[in-house]
């Protein structure tokens, strides 16, 4: 038996899930590992792309897109791992993230799930890293706002649970699909993912029935970046709807007796959420360009570990390098002296681990920079706003 299964749901999304597949195989280097990908019929190039590139990988080509839930389900059904690791392609893992989460899961058995701490591709905190269950009223105070409005509030607050710490160790009750590290024995116990739930709320469902089962579901502070959102945008009137679907799945299931409460909490919740939502697109955003700030000649590039490769991919997208890319040392001083403004910020895995990349991410985040990562296996440069190759 191996002691780890990695396994990764890929639709779409190619070059997210090529660099995903570069860090896990440094995060699984002292580990018996296995990495399963399931392919839910992609559109683009990525199983003609990536199986040759990754020889030890094991491959399965759905023909049509089944959704998360049943993707996870047949890999699972493969897998011959101790551990259980669900993952979305569009995550980096930093080198230490599968040993220090399974040193913690061995000395710690009532451990039946264990999620981390995610940064988006700009180094900020994701709040669904830990979450509570969307009892109804839960779930109303988040679909309203009320649960941004009074995030640290223990009645309000409760689907973020922002009152704990994320950098802290904690039981919490909901684990993020994104990255969720099973025990074999707590899902056997447990059951696989309800394919009931095509797309969000199955990582809640699961996370619900493992602490039925009799374990406990963790969350350390181990980061990792999840860019989050390529293929469904939260701010989308289609998202909320797919959340709310989600939502009362979860009431039906698991609050029966809530159901008629529940279900007026919800239609009232989502259909503030969806106005907001529309008014956000409509009033707010009317000519806003996501990749605007990578066509501006006012903003600069800096390269920490100075290599020819990524000065020919810029070269040819018709950017400009700036000079001294190559110490770090540089890079902190010009955030030291506030002259950070314009910066887009690329990280060579030649010449940083991942681990440091993720590191320099959060503590370098700022709203005027931007970062990428160039992967030399690859030769692509990945943002969450766009890949240069």
């Amino acid at each position: 038996m191996a002691k780890i299964s990695i396994i990764i749901v890929n639709y779409n999304v190619r070059h997210f899930l090529e660099q995903c597949l570069i860090s896990v195989r440094k995060a699984s280097r002292n580990l018996d590992s296995e990495i399963i990908v399931v392919d839910n019929a992609s559109g683009d190039d990525s199983m003609s792309y990536l199986p040759s590139r990754f020889p030890d990988v094991r491959f399965i080509a759905n023909a049509q897109n089944t959704g998360f839930a049943k993707a996870n389900n047949l890999a699972i059904s493969l897998s011959k791992g101790e551990y259980i690791l669900l993952l979305n392609p569009d995550t980096v893992l930093g080198e230490e993230v599968l040993d220090d989460a399974i040193a913690f899961m061995e000395k710690t058995p009532d451990a039946g799930a264990l999620g981390v701490k995610m940064l988006d591709g700009q180094g900020n905190f994701l709040p669904e890293s830990k979450r509570g269950f969307p009892s109804p009223w839960t779930s109303f105070c988040k679909v309203t706002g009320l649960s941004y409005m009074l995030p640290k509030s223990k009645i309000f607050g409760r689907y973020h649970v922002k009152y704990l710490s994320e950098n802290e160790t904690h039981r919490i009750e909901v684990l993020s699909g994104a990255f969720m590290l099973l025990r074999r024995t707590a899902i056997e116990k447990s059951g696989l993912l309800d394919e009931d739930f095509f797309m969000y709320g199955e990582d809640i469902d699961l996370s619900y029935r493992i602490t039925k089962s009799g374990y406990y579901n963790y969350y350390l502070p181990l980061r990792i970046i999840h860019y989050k959102g390529e293929s469904t945008k939260k701010g989308s009137l289609k998202y909320v709807r797919i959340f709310y679907d989600a939502m009362h799945i979860f009431v039906q299931k698991h609050y029966p007796h809530y159901q008629t409460t529940g279900i007026i909490f919800l239609k009232t919740g989502i259909w503030a959420r969806a106005s907001l939502s529309a008014l956000k697109r409509i009033i707010l955003y009317p000519t806003r360009n996501r990749r605007s700030f990578l066509r501006s000649n006012e903003r600069k590039w800096f390269v920490i570990g100075s290599n020819k490769d990524i000065a020919e991919i810029l070269t040819s997208y018709h950017y400009s390098i700036t000079d001294n890319g190559n110490k770090t040392y540089i890079l902190k001083q010009i955030l030291s002296e506030k002259k950070k403004q314009g910066l887009n910020i690329i990280f060579d895995n030649r010449s940083m681990s991942y681990k440091d990349i993720i590191s320099c991410m959060e503590e370098w985040r700022d709203k005027t920079l931007h970062f990428y990562i160039f992967s030399q296996e690859s030769r692509n440069i990945v943002s969450p706003e766009e890949i240069l190759y």
